[in-house]
């Protein structure tokens, strides 16, 4: 595969290296790398020859903490959430131990879909209003998506929520 056509604004010393940073996932540019890769990439098959259906669910969770942090390409961030977790039920892969959502987690996201539904606002259309994706809010209201408290503020005005249960 020739990374060039996804890497235009690296420099021809940094262009060479991103194969061999691709291949390890414990190089510090690693997580840099494979985010611009996935961010302008659709093609599994591509970012699979450049790194490995292993090594990209092993890696997905700090692709995707860092990819947050960007606040870039959301759309494209789903998408290959949605690769990823076809990979775990294929269980081609292991996905890591996770634990159970937050009790408060699950309060909010049910507060906010309970209010969503009375509105009769789709989520799709919830997300549009709210600059989010659909899987976004989809992952906020069953309680397993952590939220800024900016975008629990935006939610609730949309929404003209007044108070949340915290306990």
């Amino acid at each position: 595969m020739s990374v060039k056509k996804y890497f235009w604004s690296l420099n021809p010393k940094a262009l060479k290296s991103v194969g061999a940073v691709l291949r390890d996932p414990r190089h510090p540019k690693f997580v840099e790398r494979a985010f611009t890769l996935l961010s302008r990439c659709d093609d599994p098959k591509e970012v699979f020859l450049a790194m490995g259906q292993r090594q990209f669910a092993a890696a997905w969770p700090g692709i995707r903490r860092y990819w947050a942090k960007t606040n870039q390409a959301a759309d494209f961030r789903a998408w290959w959430e949605s690769v990823y977790e076809q990979l775990i039920r294929r269980g081609e892969t292991k996905k890591a131990p996770q634990g159970e959502p937050s009790r408060v987690f699950l309060k909010i996201g049910g507060v906010i879909k309970h209010k969503r539904s009375q509105k009769r606002i789709s989520q799709f259309d919830f997300a549009r209003l709210a600059k989010m994706s659909q899987p976004d809010i989809s992952a906020i209201e069953a309680g397993k998506k952590n939220v800024t408290l900016e975008t629990l503020v935006r939610l609730c005005k949309i929404l003209d929520i007044k108070n949340l249960p915290f306990s």
